[in-house]
This record gives C-alpha cells, sequence and structure tokens, in this order.
C-alpha cells in the first residue's frame, strides 16, 4: 500500500478562491496531488475573512477557510502586476492542471487565460468555473451558490408546501451547489487526465453552477420531462416513495425511509396495522404515492403512540430503515463516524491545531492522505518559488520589496 496517494506526482496551480474550485483542489490534494494554492497579498481568499468563527491565532482564519484548504500550499503573488503574472505563467509551465473561477475572460488581461497558458503548455488541463459556463445570455453574470439554489429549480422543491406555517422556499443548509461543482470538477479533471495518459492531449473544461445544479435535479426532473408531473415543495415527503419523511412519536420525531413493498409490510406488521400491506390503495409503492394522505391519516397516530427510541430500536430490529435528526455534534461524536475515520486533527506550521472532516471514500491501496493544514496565507511563498522556479533569496527579497510577492499575513 502507497501512502503518497493515487495522484502523487500531478502538480495543481489553483487560481480559484471560496468553495467551488477549492473544494476540487481540496480533493485532488486528498488524493496526493501537489496543489499551489495562488492569493492576492494582502487579501487572502475571501473566506479566511468569513465569520465568525475564527482561529484564536495569529492568522484569524475562519472555520469556513478550514473546511477547503488543507493538502495545499498558500503562494501570495499579485497577478495584476506583469512580474507576478509571469510568475504564474511560470508555475503554470510545470503544472498539469490549472483551477480558476474567474469571471468569464478575466483572465485575459494578464495572460493566464487558457490559450494563452495553452501555448507554453500544450498538454494543460486547463479548469474553468463559473456561475453559468462560458457561453450563453448568462455568461457574463456572477454566479453564487444561493442564487443558483433558486434559479436552478432546486429551491422550488425544497422546503414546506406553499400554505402551510412556514411553507415556501427553501435553500439547502449547506452550499450544495457550490459543493456538487466541486465535485463534478474533479470527475472531470480525473477525466481529463485519463484522456491525456492515453493521447497526450490537454483540455479545457467548462463547468458552471447552474449546469451542474440542473443535472442534480434527478427525480425531479425526470417526473417533469418523462411523466409530466411538476415537482412542488414537499417537506420532509418523497414525491414518488410513501411513507419517506419524518412522523411525531410520543416524546420527539423520526425518519421513515421505506424504499420498497416488503419493507412497508413489515413496517405495518410492527406498528400493529397488518391489513394496511392488503389494501388495494395501499398494496403498492405506486397506490401508496397516488393514496398518500389516506395513509398517513392511519400512521401518524400509530407512530405517535411510540417513544422514539423505542420505534427506532424495532425497526433497526426489522431491518427497516429508520433513524433520528441528528444535530452536528451529535454526528460528529457518533461512534459510527469514528470507526469510519471521517474527523482528523492536523496541526498548522505556527502549531495550531485543526479539525478537518476527511476524504470520505477508502481506498484499499491508495488512501487519501493528510499531509498539509490549511495553510495561512502566503505561508509557503519562498519556499515554493525556489522549489518551482529556482528563484534565489536576493531575488525573493526584490519581489517582496517591490510588492508583486508576499509571504504570511
Amino acid at each position: 500500500m502507497t501512502t503518497a496517494g493515487p495522484l502523487a506526482g500531478i502538480t495543481v496551480l489553483d487560481l480559484s478562491r471560496v468553495l467551488a474550485g477549492p473544494w476540487c483542489s481540496q480533493t485532488l490534494g486528498d488524493l496526493g496531488a501537489d496543489v499551489i494554492k495562488i492569493e492576492q497579498p494582502g487579501q487572502g481568499d475571501d473566506t479566511r475573512k468569513w465569520g465568525p468563527p475564527f482561529l484564536d491565532d495569529g492568522s484569524r482564519d475562519a472555520a469556513y477557510y478550514l473546511c477547503a484548504n488543507r493538502n495545499k500550499r498558500s503562494v501570495a503573488i499579485n497577478m495584476a502586476d506583469p512580474a507576478g503574472a509571469d510568475l504564474i505563467r511560470q508555475f503554470a509551465a510545470k503544472a498539469d492542471i490549472v483551477i480558476e473561477n474567474f469571471r468569464v475572460g478575466g483572465l485575459v488581461k494578464y495572460g493566464l487565460d487558457y490559450d494563452s497558458l495553452r501555448a507554453i503548455k500544450p498538454d494543460l488541463i486547463y479548469l474553468s468555473i463559473t456561475g453559468f459556463g462560458q457561453t450563453g445570455p448568462l455568461r457574463n453574470n456572477g454566479g453564487y451558490d444561493f442564487l443558483v439554489q433558486g434559479m436552478s429549480g432546486l429551491m422550488s422543491v425544497t422546503g414546506l408546501p406553499d400554505g402551510e406555517p412556514g411553507g415556501g422556499p427553501m435553500k439547502v443548509g449547506i452550499p450544495i451547489s457550490d459543493l456538487t461543482t466541486g465535485l463534478y470538477a474533479t470527475i472531470s479533471v480525473l477525466a481529463a487526465l485519463n484522456h491525456r495518459h492515453a493521447t497526450g492531449e490537454g483540455q479545457r473544461i467548462d463547468l458552471a453552477l447552474l449546469d451542474t445544479q440542473v443535472a442534480l435535479l434527478a427525480n425531479q426532473a425526470s417526473n417533469w420531462l418523462n411523466g409530466g408531473m411538476v415537482p412542488r415543495r414537499m417537506g420532509n415527503q418523497h414525491p414518488n416513495t410513501v411513507p419517506y419523511q419524518d412522523f411525531a412519536c410520543a416524546d420527539g420525531s423520526i425518519l421513515v425511509a421505506l424504499g420498497n413493498d416488503r419493507q412497508f409490510r413489515a413496517f405495518t406488521a410492527l406498528l400493529g396495522l397488518p391489513e394496511l400491506a392488503d389494501d388495494e390503495r395501499f398494496a403498492i409503492s405506486a397506490g401508496r404515492s397516488v393514496n398518500r394522505e389516506a395513509l398517513l391519516a392511519q400512521l401518524r397516530p400509530a407512530i405517535a403512540k411510540w417513544k422514539s427510541a423505542e420505534l427506532i430500536a424495532a425497526m433497526e430490529a426489522a431491518k427497516l430503515p429508520g433513524g433520528k435528526v441528528n444535530e452536528i455534534p451529535e454526528v460528529l461524536d457518533h461512534p459510527q463516524i469514528a470507526v469510519r475515520g471521517l474527523v482528523h486533527e492536523m496541526t498548522r506550521s505556527d502549531g495550531t491545531p485543526v479539525k478537518v472532516l476527511g476524504f470520505p471514500a477508502q481506498l484499499s491501496a491508495s488512501p487519501a492522505t493528510y499531509r498539509h493544514a490549511p495553510p495561512r496565507s502566503g505561508e509557503d511563498t519562498a519556499s515554493v518559488l525556489t522549489e518551482q522556479l529556482g528563484l534565489q533569496a536576493e531575488e525573493i527579497e526584490r519581489l517582496l520589496a517591490a510588492g508583486v510577492i508576499a509571504e504570511t499575513l
């Protein structure tokens, strides 16, 4: 088993900031790639200031920044300075992958766009992440997760129904459009690496937050495209499968997620309502979906008699999918999460401990590694310039004095 990671030897030049791009580059870093994160001197990644909470150290970096920037080295370069842009081009000439999330055409003036960098590194893989892509009438608009959650239709199917207390559109509690774009970006980069391995060709990847979120409409979009069903907000209910939602017990709520007729029959027997499984309205999944309210009217009072822990235990014994809604501290302290090794403690260069959520897949031969804690802005500037570009101390001092580069904020 190797400890270097399956992408060891791959160099990523990361010009992105905030979340979608950094989520991709962090994933590549977890898998062994050497990620060089370029940040603006005196500013750094925007998310360093997205708090509280902040780290109680000299950096005052926000917890938000820490979630997406491990396994990277930070180099602070002013790309608006021609000398800074030239340094970044030199990095690109040695890189395998460039990641950027500037507005369409935003890097042309610095000579850091795909065409400019492809001229000096023909096999370069160049990933551009924008809100709406490089083409189309919205291409020049800025893209933000909350905006895309609404524009994509996601918020039209998230939240309580109109007319109910608290009803109306609701965003997902995590920046889901950014995160899934980062994951699709990783998939696309790995596909491009394999293509380059087979052909020697680099390529540009054009990825949009809106495209990603629309692709993730999945069954909801298919319900419309193939069945003419307009998806609506249904709270915690499922549009096709019943019962698949939360229910009130005598002392709290539980989640019931039944996916087939066998599970439904076993659940109704557990509740003391075996006749429901023989009722022609409810016997098969399609019937339960059509006769949803009639079924729920019988399930709710039966479930309400149970204590939540007892019903969950009974469902587990019957091998039926059910559980509770955990608070985040609860789930992060759960023994299942501990056994799976999802929480890692890393140490920054100044000795500050940082906890991170790890890479979720467990690769038997080439697992993810945790080599560098999320760096302080510019802390690796001098060492990376020396290692990658061969700059000597005198040249680094000159660039520092000229404001072309910077070291730790």
